[in-house]
């Protein structure tokens, strides 16, 4: 597609989280809203880090947005949440499955594979044995996938993603960036989806 100078509109990029509850909302529908959107995971830890945050799955917040997650996975037709237990945890090892799912050409499969045995199996995505299931529901070999999460290639790829992600300002997840605008949280895909159709894109 071409924007309003003839030059060829850049892609949206849609930067989310496995531990994410909001990013699994926005990638159920992310292929509907922005067909085009590139998917990119980061270490959403390390996003909140970066930014001096913490998980609000950490705070006095957790029972609100608990119940906002359960209302909008309703209303999205989605659920009922199943919550892991712990969550959060971390998502180090689920990310860099998911690096190495992107080299298979499988970024988005895996994605949703592993979100939803999540936060509809309550399953812990911080555990290897999570992980690897997510790889066999996928139709990724478990055994490359374990051997990837110690690749120093799998690792720097991830610290890529993350570091990318925060140099364009990205200070939580889902992100959905748009020509260099930020739009952040589930509740504003809709008007990433609206400025990708304005702009070409």
């Amino acid at each position: 597609m071409r924007d309003h100078q003839g030059m060829a509109a850049s892609a949206p990029t849609f930067f989310f989280g496995a531990m994410s509850p909001y990013s699994w909302l926005a990638a159920e529908r992310i292929e509907q809203l922005l067909p085009r959107a590139r998917w990119q995971v980061v270490l959403a830890g390390a996003v909140f880090k970066a930014n001096d945050r913490t998980s609000w799955g950490l705070t006095a917040d957790r029972d609100a947005g608990i119940a906002d997650c359960e209302a909008r996975a309703a209303g999205h037709g989605k659920g009922p949440i199943r919550w892991p237990d712990p969550w959060p945890t971390s998502d180090l090892l689920v990310a860099r499955a998911m690096c190495f799912a992107e080299g298979r050409g499988m970024l988005e499969r895996f994605a949703l594979s592993a979100m939803r045995l999540s936060f509809i199996d309550g399953r812990d995505l911080g555990e290897l044995d999570a992980v690897l299931e997510s790889a066999r529901r996928t139709g990724l070999d478990p055994e490359q996938v374990r051997d990837a999460l110690a690749d120093p290639e799998i690792k720097a790829a991830l610290r890529r993603n993350t570091d990318e992600a925060l140099a364009l300002g990205v200070w939580g997840v889902p992100t959905v960036i748009v020509d260099g605008e930020l739009f952040w949280g589930d509740d504003r895909l809709q008007e990433a989806a609206d400025a990708a159709a304005r702009q070409g894109a």
